[in-house]
């Protein structure tokens, strides 16, 4: 299945808010013929922009290749969301691992966004930051657990920044009847994402790194050096970072079984006036709700609703894209029946069984990090500077993460598609009960 051009055109962004409301650095050219560099990384996204720029400014002279633009895959399609910490909490981190490794996780977490803001803040990009990010509960009975994990975090980890929300409160937040209580983060924050990819690829260039668009690996052998193969070009490289997440394309057998590409949605209203939008959602937090087929949603700089959800029974994008996305836009706010969509936009990102990243070593000189599992802005930037990390020889947060499990899917990619809509059918079909 070729993600990367079953519901896209290469080389042209979609019709989305960010590409109208963002000014696109002109095309990098392709690569052609034959390149050396230090190190290849593949993936123009937050993972390998970020790879690329750490690894230059630590003296190694960097060629990254894209497929397509820079930010044409989730990293400029997503809802924009920084949050902290892991994709899972950590109660169940602690579970999993160790409280003591749980601690480290936690201050990668941290780590991650901490990194976002200050590359935003050192490119001088507008990338409009807005803190607050607010979990809420769409039943009731998940009341006690929010609470109890809001105590945990202040309480084990002395993490003062997130305060829990009942039900008058998160109401007084969110002008929805349809939430419980829920939890406030002012550590996290929200932004445009894809004018934070064109801030990092400002960075990179500054550096040094050789970029080139429309440059789709199509293989790659390992070796010293490996060897990267496009349709125009050879690249040997000491090294090979993979930035791909969802748009693998099952290029890596390895990377295949543990990252599953799924597909969301964006919706974006006409611009509602202050008043309007400030009755939706009161203090310009971004949310995301606690059904497993999330809605996550924030409001723009000019007052519009961003709106993703809507589960995917395929990697066929739906046709009407703003139908999609309407439906459970009106289940949470209603009083938007009558606004129109003004942009509407599928993206496809990587998650694992887990949900938590799948960074590995596919060899001792070719590594991976992908699968952040709607997690990846922060987690992603992150992921790219851990590798720049271990190539520099300093591995041991790289190798933190590179520990973690991430079991494979059943069935590897030959079952993907079958599993991937009985999967979400069920969850969609949870939710509602």
């Amino acid at each position: 299945m070729e993600i990367l051009t079953i519901n896209d055109r290469p080389g042209l962004y979609p019709d989305s808010y960010y590409a109208a409301t963002a000014q696109a650095p002109d095309p990098a050219p392709p690569a052609e013929g034959e390149i050396r560099a230090d190190v290849c990384v593949v993936g123009g996204g937050f993972t390998g922009l970020s790879a690329a720029l750490h690894l230059r400014r630590a003296g190694f002279d960097v060629v990254l290749l894209e497929a397509s633009r820079l930010g044409f895959g989730a990293s400029g399609r997503n809802g924009g969301q920084v949050g902290t910490g892991q994709r899972l909490e950590q109660p169940e981190l602690e579970e999993l691992v160790g409280l003591a490794t749980a601690r480290e996780l936690w201050q990668l977490g941290l780590d991650s966004v901490d990194l976002v803001r200050r590359l935003a803040a050192e490119s001088g990009e507008d990338c409009q930051i807005v803190p607050g990010i607010l979990h809420a509960d769409h039943r009731a009975r998940f009341a006690p657990d929010t609470r109890a994990w809001v105590d945990h975090m202040r309480q084990t980890y002395a993490y003062e920044a997130i305060r829990y929300l009942d039900r008058d409160q998160i109401r007084a937040e969110v002008g929805s009847a349809g939430y419980h209580s829920g939890a406030l983060d002012m550590g996290g924050f929200h932004l445009h994402p894809l004018r934070y990819v064109f801030a990092l690829a400002d960075l990179a260039r500054q550096a040094g790194v050789r970029i080139h668009e429309m440059s789709r690996m199509q293989s790659f052998t390992p070796g010293s050096p490996v060897r990267i193969r496009t349709d125009m070009a050879e690249v040997r490289a000491d090294h090979l970072l993979l930035g791909l997440n969802g748009y693998h394309n099952n290029l890596a057998p390895e990377l295949a079984r543990r990252v599953m590409p799924i597909n969301n949605f964006i919706a974006v209203t006409e611009p509602l006036g202050e008043e309007r939008a400030r009755s939706l959602i009161a203090n310009d937090y971004a949310v995301g709700d606690s059904r497993f087929v999330i809605n996550y949603y924030r409001l723009s700089r000019d007052h519009r609703m961003i709106f993703g959800g809507g589960e995917s029974y395929g990697y066929r994008f739906p046709r009407d894209l703003a139908a999609k996305v309407r439906g459970p836009m009106l289940q949470v706010f209603p009083q938007l029946k009558d606004a129109r969509i003004d942009h509407a936009w599928g993206g496809t990102l990587g998650i694992t069984m887990s949900r938590l990243p799948h960074v590995e070593r596919l060899a001792g000189n070719v590594l991976s990090a992908s699968g952040f599992s709607g997690h990846g802005v922060a987690m992603g930037s992150l992921a790219g500077k851990l590798m720049a990390e271990a190539v520099a020889g300093q591995a041991g947060r790289f190798d933190l993460m590179a520990d973690l499990p991430t079991a494979s899917f059943p069935g590897g990619p030959a079952l993907r598609n079958p599993l991937l809509v009985a999967a979400m059918l069920w969850y969609a079909l949870r939710d509602r009960l």
